[in-house]
């Protein structure tokens, strides 16, 4: 009988996660934390999420405080189930032949066929008058924001503040349900979230996620990127669903990007004798994505059947996996991640 082989011995690394929005395809995200919370040699010291990057992170937080690891896993299965059972009777579904031929897709669905058209004249404070978002409940079920102010997990969130469009990057003391519903509140779905008199949006438009805390402020050298939207995509959009899907990705991506070019051109002319500089110069970026998010279209964020949130779930821990087996034994040591070749590129 053959000896299994042992597992590999690894030595405490701090790490730092950046938590991309997206939707429902943050389960794609929850898979990925289900595979590295498995890893007791990865150490986390913070998280910043924008908008299911940012109710990722905090029921993460919130699970992590209660129960280490295991109550972390088991917040996020909560998290997403009730999102799957808020979801159950809501007009957008897919369509029997969406059904047949397994496509995710809410493309044909009346409901948000017509949704979709009305978003564009009419304002979601005619269409939803009460300003109501199902996802307050559910995070008043799944969060215990008093425990976030102990969790050992730092959280950074950002929302889009509408008057300025600036970010504004929250932290555990600061978050209540509504930071976590004004990161992710897409304006022409829901009323503008109002904190100390001010009106946010989604925290995408001005970082997705903001990267800056977990380098200035925190003492893990390594950050792990989750991406969810899609930086490249090939082919030229056509079709009018199709440009839109897209200037949403560039849009919601173009931020990120920018912060990205930073670091990198940080990396190259901070002073290691300045304490900020010293921060830049030796972070090491890590990034974990899928080739399957090319294959969903926007419509499909607002998916949230259960056998859809667990095929990205397992998604997720498939490409977590992928990158332990080829970069566990970069991080605490180098980049697995080119930041030149967003400076080079075009």
């Amino acid at each position: 009988m053959s000896k299994l082989p042992k597992p590999i011995q690894r030595n405490a690394r701090s790490i730092d996660l950046a938590l991309q929005g997206g939707g429902a395809h943050g389960a794609f995200t929850w898979g990925v934390l289900d595979r590295l919370l498995e890893e007791d040699w990865l150490k986390l010291e913070a998280i910043s999420g924008t908008s299911a990057g940012a109710m990722n992170a905090a029921v993460l937080a919130d699970g992590y405080e209660h129960d280490g690891p295991e109550g972390a896993r088991e917040s996020l299965e909560r998290f997403w189930r009730l999102v799957s059972d808020a979801a159950r009777y809501s007009p957008f579904q897919r369509t029997l032949l969406d059904i047949l031929l397994g496509r995710w897709t809410l493309d044909l669905s009346p409901a948000y066929v017509v949704m979709e058209m009305m978003a564009r004249v009419v304002s979601p404070y005619a269409m939803n008058p009460a300003g109501k978002n199902p996802l307050t409940e559910i995070l008043e079920k799944c969060v215990d924001f008093d425990r976030l102010f102990a969790s050992p997990v730092r959280l950074f969130v950002t929302a889009t503040n509408v008057h300025t469009g600036r970010g504004r990057v929250f932290s555990n003391a600061e978050l209540t349900p509504q930071v976590l519903l004004a990161s992710a509140c897409l304006p022409t779905l829901y009323h503008a979230v109002e904190i100390d008199g001010e009106p946010y949006w989604d925290g995408g438009y001005s970082g997705n996620p903001t990267l800056t805390p977990l380098i200035e402020d925190c003492a893990a050298e390594d950050t792990i990127l989750v991406q969810i939207n899609p930086i490249e995509r090939p082919g030229t959009p056509k079709t009018a669903r199709d440009i839109q899907s897209r200037i949403n990705e560039v849009s919601f991506n173009a931020v990120l990007l920018k912060e990205l070019r930073m670091a990198a051109i940080m990396r190259k002319v901070a002073d290691p004798g300045n304490a900020d500089g010293a921060r830049w110069a030796s972070m090491r970026l890590h990034r974990i994505a899928s080739d399957v998010m090319l294959e969903l279209g926007a419509s499909s964020k607002m998916n949230a059947e259960w056998p859809f949130l667990l095929m990205l779930r397992d998604k997720g821990r498939e490409a977590a996996q992928t990158f332990l087996d080829a970069h566990a034994d970069d991080i605490g040591e180098r980049p697995s991640f080119d930041l030149d070749e967003l400076i080079e590129g075009n």
